[in-house]
């Protein structure tokens, strides 16, 4: 019975310690300080936008939030 509760505390142990070692995950490609019109160009951009143009995105995500609304849609 005691082989048991040893066992037990060993794997409680090895559980409680493994959450430890886990790396911290950050899907951010962009320093936190950066502007978020002022990205790098990649693939992924919506075409139209010009990056380190705030007015650009702004527009962009107007017409993203547009495109978005249900009244609109309705028309």
């Amino acid at each position: 019975m005691s082989r048991c509760i040893v066992l037990g505390a060993v794997m409680a142990a090895i559980v409680s310690l493994a959450a430890c070692t886990e790396t911290p995950q950050t899907a951010a490609t962009r320093k936190p300080d950066t502007k978020v019109w002022e990205v790098t160009d990649n693939a992924f951009n919506a075409p139209g936008w010009k990056s380190g143009d705030k007015v650009s995105w702004e527009e962009q995500m107007r017409s993203r939030a547009q495109a978005q609304n249900e009244y609109a849609k309705a028309k």
